[in-house]
């Protein structure tokens, strides 16, 4: 592998990184109604797990109550039995023909809670991002080229993760902002 190769392959795994952390950041929820809360709900349908976005329409009537319309309305009480199973803190309230979920507002405690929970995740990301600059270093080490060419690469490796990093903490305000705002 070439050092061009090793800093492309850095740069898209820092990529990927980056987007787990805005789907994690995601699920974080700040008291608003948000479909995307509903992502990682899976549902039993036919024997294999299901994403819940693929049985159902899920939208937003105000802005704190979710609604899900079912594709299948026999389907009703499996999708309720998933939401309540996925441990997201949210009630279903099923009426026959949708199921509505209100989302209470959150308290002062709750939301720092959550905030923390922001900066585990935003740190646990940073350190994904310093294995793989670990994981570069060491393969552009193993290369059989100069040594100026060998720092050149690490530096680069390094103004990757900074930039990175910088998006990480940018990401970690924006979320902190958006729970701490009433």
């Amino acid at each position: 592998m070439e050092k061009d190769e090793i800093l492309l392959e850095t740069e898209s795994k820092m990529e990927k990184a980056l987007e787990n952390l805005d789907n994690r950041l995601r699920n974080i929820r700040a008291g608003r109604a948000n479909p995307s809360m509903l992502d990682s709900v899976k549902v039993d349908y036919y024997g294999s797990l299901t994403p819940l976005n693929q049985l159902a329409t899920i939208s937003v009537p105000e802005a704190r109550k979710l609604q899900i319309k079912a594709f299948d309305k026999t389907y009703l009480s499996e999708i309720e039995k998933a939401i309540y199973e996925a441990n997201l803190g949210l009630t279903p309230n099923n009426t026959g023909d949708l199921i509505f979920i209100s989302i209470p507002e959150l308290t002062e405690e709750r939301r720092k809670e959550f905030v923390k929970q922001a900066k585990t995740i935003a740190e646990e990301a940073k350190i994904n991002l310093r294995n793989i600059r670990q994981e570069s270093n060491n393969a552009i080490k193993k290369l059989e080229i100069n040594e100026d060419e060998e720092k050149s690469s690490i530096n680069k490796v390094q103004e990757l993760i900074n930039c990175f990093n910088k998006k990480v903490d940018e990401r970690l305000e924006e979320k902190e902002k958006e729970l701490m705002t009433i």
